[in-house]
């Protein structure tokens, strides 16, 4: 599947969202009563997009998924909102691309977008008519906290987002991580080419106390860095840029090595995550002045009760 294009919706692109709603909702098994997404119109998109925002991903240049934040109410649709409580709504992927990871990363994205605008919590509405979309968004980190008409209130805490301005900065980052993780985490690096994937894992490297030098495993894939008083964890370190799959990730044959060591994965979003159920996203983008945007995105209960706030806390940015 090719990269995806992954951009904060407009209005303009509101005819597009609405043809994506109908398509994804309108192949699901029918309900009663149906869904409110069926009776979007563009005007309703747009009005949406105005108030709040939304996602749009394509593939090679096709429109492939969207959905609306909305940080006005709540899941409910009360008013006022939960404060820094935002809503994801018409979570919609179109049939052709379901299946292939398009919704775990338009919905990291919405997670950023938000979480960068200020927002601390994410709700959305699951029907009960629909178990699999349940236990999908659960597998995700969201949890189950009220019941709704017809199906179930879900949510979670949003990314944590910090700026980071200069190598030294990426460096420092990663070694503030380092100190809270442990033997058998997994570490998925995700954004675009150059965005600073290695840097930030040198600087974790760094904080591990393993050997080097770290550079992206591009052509051998993976290298494992031991640690060098052997008191704490080994660094794997694995580039699966040029992976097409999870069962490619699998051949790696990397499971031995899960329970004594930090595995890092960069390009691993949706080719790695299968091997744990409790991970750390760590989300890398650059902005136009070349300072970077790092998110970092805890799935699973191992991550609950880590503040990563706090591991942020003293990078300039934060």
């Amino acid at each position: 599947m090719p990269e995806p294009e992954i951009v904060e919706a407009e209005p303009a692109d509101a005819e597009v969202m609405v043809a994506l709603m109908q398509a994804a909702f309108g192949a699901r098994r029918p309900v009663d009563p149906p869904s409110e997404a069926l009776g979007e119109t563009v005007e309703s998109v747009r009005e949406a997009l105005t108030t709040g925002t939304g996602v749009l991903v394509r593939l090679d240049g096709v429109p492939a998924a969207t959905l609306l934040i909305d940080p006005t109410a709540t899941a409910e649709g009360e008013h006022p909102a939960v404060p820094g409580t935002v809503v994801l709504r018409r979570v919609s992927v179109h049939p052709d691309y379901q299946g292939g990871g398009v919704a775990l990363q338009l919905v990291a994205a919405a997670e950023e977008i938000a979480a960068e605008d200020g927002a601390r919590r994410a709700e959305l509405i699951a029907r009960h008519e629909f178990p699999e979309l349940i236990t999908w968004w659960r597998a995700g980190g969201y949890r189950e906290l009220r019941p709704a008409p017809h199906g179930v209130v879900l949510g979670r805490d949003l990314p944590v987002p910090v700026q980071v301005p200069t190598v030294d900065d990426m460096h420092a980052l990663g070694e503030r991580l380092a100190g809270v993780l442990r033997a058998g985490d997994l570490v998925i690096a995700s954004g675009d080419l150059g965005a600073g994937k290695t840097t930030l894992t040198q600087g974790l490297a760094r904080g591990l106390g393993v050997d080097g030098p770290v550079i992206s495993p591009t052509f051998v894939l993976s290298r494992v860095h031991p640690s060098r008083n052997g008191a704490g964890p080994s660094l794997v370190h694995v580039d699966a840029y040029r992976l097409g799959s999870p069962e490619e990730f699998d051949d790696l044959d990397l499971d031995e090595s899960y329970g004594s060591s930090v595995t890092l994965v960069e390009w691993g979003l949706g080719l790695a995550d299968h091997v744990n159920p409790d991970w750390l996203h760590i989300h890398i983008r650059r902005g136009d002045d070349d300072t970077r945007v790092v998110t970092l995105r805890p799935q699973g209960a191992r991550w609950r009760g880590v503040d990563l706030r706090a591991v942020v806390e003293g990078v300039p940015g934060a």
